[in-house]
């Protein structure tokens, strides 16, 4: 079994991390970690090793478990949404586990468009935390 985790460094993405690893300690999967940017002119060195950091740090919050665990960093134009359902599509992935950060009355009602677009489009089973 193969578990995709999107990670943005976030609480929501840690309490996802969470879950993913008891997820994958109960079934014996292999965990991927995700960090997605926009790329092109957006994109700054910046956040390129901010997020670096936090798969690094994400990596080792499963290896301390003896939990497979890869991590990559997707620069490929695409919303974070986008990148997470093409490669769960391109590698097989059996769930996806996002966190969702709480809105107001208003924000509920759009979800998150990363969210949502994982959410509808996913080729397989999203969980959901916040």
């Amino acid at each position: 079994m193969k578990i995709l985790v999107g990670y943005d460094g976030s609480n929501s993405a840690k309490d996802a991390l969470a879950l993913a690893k008891k997820h994958a300690g109960a079934f014996g999967a292999e965990v991927m970690v995700i960090a997605s940017l926009t790329g092109g002119s957006v994109t700054h060195a910046v956040e390129v090793e901010h997020a670096t950091e936090d798969l690094e740090w994400a990596k080792t919050f499963f290896d301390d478990d003896n939990i497979p665990c890869t991590t990559k960093l997707l620069v490929r134009g695409m919303t974070p949404g986008e990148d997470l359902v093409d490669y769960a599509g391109e590698n097989g992935i059996d769930e996806i586990i996002i966190g969702i950060k709480r809105r107001s009355k208003v924000g509920k009602l759009l979800f998150g468009s990363n969210a949502q677009y994982v959410i509808l489009k996913a080729p397989c089973p999203v969980v959901t935390v916040k």
